[in-house]
């Protein structure tokens, strides 16, 4: 099974990848092609983005927290659908144990550049070629971000020496917007998909070049092993709305595949816990830009105190978390009162304060996953262990447990141990 692939990467952040890799997606499912988008490493908005561009989902691919067998897996099925494969990388090509490059020479999958040209000319082939070098990796061709004129694109493509320059995008008077922890939300952009039409119409793409580049074999995986059903007949509610947005895919479908019947409710909307829910997960979000709508929602807060009160298994990541402390400052000033099992105050800052991959040593072995916020929790709650960073082996996040509540900031990645998430869920566990 084959398909063309190709890993679309920068020498940092911040050089358009995502736009790049939105507009092309686009542009290829607007020529009538079947396109399917990866995000390496851990990332909740820039899949929702490429979601939106190509029309298809978007799973996640990091060598470490999925781990290769399951990149396989999803690769693999990947081209059993797709015409092109696009594989959007993470900060720099190199940057990460592992890194984005990493990932392309596991599975031999071409890189395509995306270099930001708008203060640069014939200094992009030097870039580029350094980026081909130093792994090295395989050089499929080059993106140009931020071309100022035909003439800037000519100079960039003679500076490439026989590196294919497959398109190029002109400063943009529109772009993608961002906030403190990535791109603004989809569907909170207006026209958001009149804004990606616009950016694969202003793309130049050699579409013929481009579909020259031989297919990648993905050979064909094992099937994935299908977990025990340790959560049947058991219904999970899930809090979704615009505070609590940032789930992987693959989190709700391993719950699917323990067994579990998935019960979606809005706290937000003020939207009590489903009066059935065995188990409650609260993921991560932006509860700081919904202070006053969570602590005016007293239905929701009540029904989330009863839950706990009568020992229903709750398990909160981070936004999760800071929902239900007794008070979250949002930065401007204002201290918001929260759902109050989780004593203490959460306070946002313009600070990061803590980002990267970790992992939590659980009875049932090592849950993989992530952090990223730029807030603190100041509480006295107890804290039952301490994730550790990958590759470092140093003390990450704390994970609180609170009667039958379990915190962290810490996201975990369910697949990477089904086992301890279905523990997690239990009451016997909480």
């Amino acid at each position: 099974m084959g398909a063309r692939a190709v890993l679309i990467a920068a020498v940092s952040s911040g050089q358009g990848k995502t736009t790049v890799t939105a507009a092309l997606a686009r542009k290829l499912a607007q020529a009538g092609q079947r396109v399917r988008v990866f995000k390496c490493g851990p990332d909740f908005i820039d899949p929702m983005v490429l979601q939106r561009a190509s029309g298809a989902p978007v799973e996640t691919l990091d060598l470490w927290m999925v781990g290769r067998e399951r990149c396989h897996q999803l690769l693999a099925q990947a081209a059993l659908e797709a015409d092109t494969i696009l594989i959007e990388g993470v900060m720099g090509l190199y940057d990460g144990t592992p890194s984005a490059a990493d990932l392309a020479r596991e599975f031999g999958v071409p890189v395509l550049a995306v270099i930001d040209a708008g203060a640069m000319a014939q200094t992009a082939g030097a870039l580029v070629h350094g980026l081909r070098d130093y792994g090295p990796v395989e050089m499929a061709g080059v993106i140009a971000n931020r071309i100022g004129s035909a003439g800037h694109a000519a100079m960039v493509q003679a500076s490439l020496r026989g590196i294919p320059l497959f398109g190029t995008l002109p400063k943009q008077g529109r772009s993608l917007p961002e906030r403190h922890l990535g791109l603004v939300l989809p569907h909170e952009v207006a026209g958001i998909d009149d804004l990606l039409d616009e950016l694969s119409a202003q793309m130049t793409f050699d579409a013929a070049a481009f579909a020259a580049l031989p297919e990648i074999r993905f050979e064909a995986a094992a099937p994935a092993a299908q977990p025990e059903p340790l959560l049947a007949g058991r219904t999970i509610a899930i809090a979704r709305d615009e505070s609590f947005l940032f789930v992987y895919h693959a989190n709700t479908e391993l719950l699917r595949q323990l067994g579990a019947r998935i019960a979606y409710f809005a706290p937000l909307n003020d939207e009590p816990v489903p009066a059935d829910a065995d188990a409650v997960y609260l993921p991560g979000g932006y509860p700081e830009l919904h202070c006053e709508r969570l602590a005016g929602a007293a239905r929701w807060r009540a029904s989330i105190r009863a839950a706990h009160a009568a020992g229903t298994p709750i398990v909160a990541e981070c936004g999760g978390m800071m929902a239900l402390a007794d008070a979250l400052a949002d930065g401007a000033g204002h201290d918001w009162p929260m759902a109050g099992l989780l004593p203490g105050r959460v306070t946002v800052q313009k600070k990061l304060a803590g980002l990267g991959p970790q992992a939590l040593a659980t009875p049932q072995g090592v849950l993989r996953g992530h952090t990223f916020h730029y807030s603190r929790l100041d509480t006295g709650a107890p804290v039952i262990a301490h994730t550790s960073k990958n590759p470092s082996g140093a003390q990450g996040e704390a994970v609180y447990r609170v009667g039958s509540l379990t915190a962290s900031y810490f996201h975990a990645y369910f697949p990477s141990n089904p086992a301890a998430v279905a523990a997690l869920f239990s009451r016997s566990e909480a």
